[in-house]
């Protein structure tokens, strides 16, 4: 029995001698492919903690430069300003001190051009001389639309606001077939509205400003920066109302819907209204394409009351950007350089 099973067990251990081998070779070699494998995702993971420090540390470098570069266009900006240099890229701009009714820069100031929607202004001069009830309501109807430049609106026909409310929304959001329903509600319609208009400026002394509706749609409105800045000047002084509408940030109204009634919520189209580094009196903004982007203001920079006047603005932005330089250009004492110049008392 011994000598049979001896065989048998000699050639099991011969079969099984070769797969211990390759046992032990795939073993060997899964630890290898293993080890590999680690030492890949330890080099990829240094790698990429690598470009994460570079990445950081360019970061790091770029907030270092950046201010230095934006002292230096600082610098620059406020060389120019320095020597009267404003760059503005309105065609005709006025800065006025109010205080004492002297221009401290002028450009192209007694240049007739449309004005757009700074029309808006006179529109609620009259709306409010006329003493009309500003609680009564009126209904948005298809004499309101836009039949000049075929513009839309937001107030659907057949929406009924207050009249005070419609006063808010041209001058807010310039919203036209608010300014449209305000003078056609006007005593006598929209003619005797209009012929209001161009009396109230003959009576400030608006000698180049002519109306022809009150939207400014047309390019018939049509004035100068000087007319402009003597109907800010009044504004300001003689229509508390005017002056807390048209510095309101945004406005609310309620309009019918298709099933229920919906808020349609508006902003104010100069966004300086809403920026804390201004304080702004009265405001109105303009644009067709005849007048280019226009904006007039009364504003209070370095403690001095200005009226502040820009029309013909090319660049949608660029209004805002001129009104930026001129409050720049006057907190640095570029008004008392130039007066100082001009052999003039500061």
């Amino acid at each position: 029995m011994r000598k049979t099973l001896l065989p048998l067990v000699l050639s099991l251990s011969i079969l099984a001698w070769p797969l211990a081998e390759v046992q032990a070779a795939e073993g060997k070699t899964g630890s290898s492919q293993t080890k590999a494998k680690k030492t890949a995702k330890t080099k990829q993971a240094a790698k990429t903690k690598q470009r994460v420090k570079v990445k950081y540390k360019n970061k790091k470098l770029a907030l270092k430069k950046q201010p230095r570069y934006q002292a230096a266009g600082d610098a620059e900006l406020d060389r120019a300003l320095a020597q009267g240099n404003l760059a503005l890229r309105s065609h005709s701009a006025l800065v006025i001190n109010q205080a004492t009714g002297e221009p401290i820069y002028t450009k192209n100031p007694d240049v007739e051009t449309p004005i757009a929607s700074i029309t808006k202004l006179m529109t609620a001069v009259i709306t409010l001389d006329a003493g009309l009830p500003l609680d009564e309501e009126i209904t948005i109807n298809s004499e309101d639309l836009d039949r000049v430049k075929g513009t839309g609106s937001r107030l659907p026909l057949g929406a009924t606001l207050t009249r005070g409310e419609l006063l808010h929304l041209a001058l807010i959001a310039s919203e036209n077939r608010a300014a449209a329903a305000l003078s056609r509600a006007y005593p006598g319609g929209r003619d005797a509205f209009v012929e209001a208009m161009n009396r109230k400026a003959r009576s400030l002394g608006m000698q180049n400003t002519h109306y022809v509706d009150g939207t400014g749609l047309s390019s018939a409105n049509r004035s100068t920066a000087l007319d402009l800045a003597r109907l800010v000047d009044v504004v300001h002084r003689n229509y508390p109302l005017i002056r807390d509408i048209s510095t309101t940030g945004s406005y609310d109204v309620e309009v019918p819907g298709r099933k229920r009634a919906r808020q349609l919520a508006y902003v104010n189209t100069n966004a300086l209204t809403r920026n804390k580094d201004w304080d702004i009196g009265i405001s109105k903004t303009g644009y067709i394409s005849e007048a280019g982007h226009c904006l007039v203001m009364q504003t209070q920079i370095a403690g001095q009351k200005m009226v502040i006047v820009l029309l013909d603005s090319w660049g949608k932005w660029s209004r805002i950007g001129d009104a930026q330089r001129i409050k720049r250009w006057i907190e640095n004492g570029g008004a008392e350089r130039l007066a100082s110049r001009a052999g003039r008392p500061t």
